[in-house]
């Protein structure tokens, strides 16, 4: 049994798909007692990944609000690992490949989540960690020119960039099918490259998300021919070597969108009787090299499953199947 990586639970299930059009939020204190209540065999989650947006965590937070979160999460036993930054128009942000007031806004929102990143290392309850961004624009609208449109998310990114090593920070890209210009295995590499700045800028790689680029779902061009487990390796084999934050995540092959949030690969709960991904097999895929080496890349992982139904939410049982399976990945893909 290893001890590393550090196995986190993400917070913004509790918001992301919630809402007016869906069903009510799950508050943070909720979401953390559930993470802190979960044991399998006396092993415990280590830490909690959180969405840096109210009513979890106000991204305008005063130093003191932010001490007292940080002393509360620590009194349940825990720490805090990656924030997710608010980049989308809906949450004070804007597109980043807009114009220059929407990427503005985006680039605002990223400073703010840095701050409150550095605060909460300061303050020792944060020891690893990223800040999540993607390109807030959908892939219709980046469409319209497809190439022009990457070099601008490329440029913003750049700048995003420069913001975080201000604060000691660094940035991970996470690709879904629903952000333009990072809905493709092939377009992430792209942007990420143009970007070029890899001491700074990684891949977040969701293995739900990413099991859908091998689909080519709104990227056809980039569909991956073969069986799943072959094509899913060529995807994790090309932007590994960028994935610095890594989400175990299950998937059975469609698509979910609730409340505000667009359709993208549905997560499915770790046992799903319609589950595609082997969980512990595949996050070898991202979590070892070629040659099979542990890269030691990510000294967190944390499960993301969002816009399940509240009742399966709040039943302790899901949070412990949840917790079995990360510690299964851990074992077999682990270091101490």
């Amino acid at each position: 049994m290893h001890t590393r990586p550090a196995l986190h639970n993400a917070m913004w299930p509790g918001l992301v798909g919630k809402g007016p059009d869906s069903e009510p939020p799950i508050d943070l204190e909720t979401m953390l007692n559930l993470t802190a209540g979960a044991e399998v065999g006396g092993v415990k989650f280590d830490g909690v990944d959180l969405f840096v947006c109210a009513p979890h965590l106000d991204i305008d937070s005063t130093d003191a609000q932010v001490e007292a979160l940080a002393a509360h999460i620590a009194g349940k036993g825990l720490k805090v690992g990656s924030l997710v930054a608010p980049v989308w128009p809906p949450a004070g942000g804007g597109s980043a490949m807009g114009n220059d007031s929407e990427r503005h806004a985006f680039l605002a929102q990223v400073k703010k989540t840095c701050k409150i990143g550095k605060k909460l290392r300061d303050l020792g309850i944060r020891p690893t960690g990223v800040v999540r961004i993607d390109s807030a624009t959908g892939v219709e609208e980046w469409l319209k020119d497809p190439e022009v449109n990457t070099m601008r998310i490329a440029e913003t990114f750049r700048e995003a960039c420069s913001i975080a090593e201000d604060f000691g920070e660094r940035l991970a890209a996470e690709g879904e099918i629903c952000w333009g210009g990072m809905h493709s295995w092939r377009r992430n590499v792209q942007l990420l490259e143009m970007v070029n700045r890899p001491k700074t800028l990684g891949f977040q790689a969701d293995m739900a998300h990413t099991m859908l680029f091998t689909m080519g779902y709104n990227a056809p061009e980039d569909k991956v021919e073969g069986d799943l487990q072959h094509a899913y390796r060529k995807v994790a084999g090309a932007l590994r070597p960028w994935t610095i934050d890594f989400h175990v995540a299950q998937n059975d092959g469609t698509v979910k969108g609730a409340g505000t949030h667009d359709k993208t690969g549905k997560h499915c709960l770790p046992f799903d009787p319609n589950w595609k991904l082997d969980i512990v097999r595949d996050a070898g895929a991202w979590l070892r090299d070629d040659n099979g080496v542990v890269t030691k890349a990510t000294p967190h992982i944390c499960w993301d499953g969002c816009m399940f139904p509240n009742a399966v939410m709040l039943d302790q049982k899901t949070w412990n199947d949840v917790l079995s399976v990360m510690i299964a990945v851990r074992d077999a893909h682990g270091w101490d």
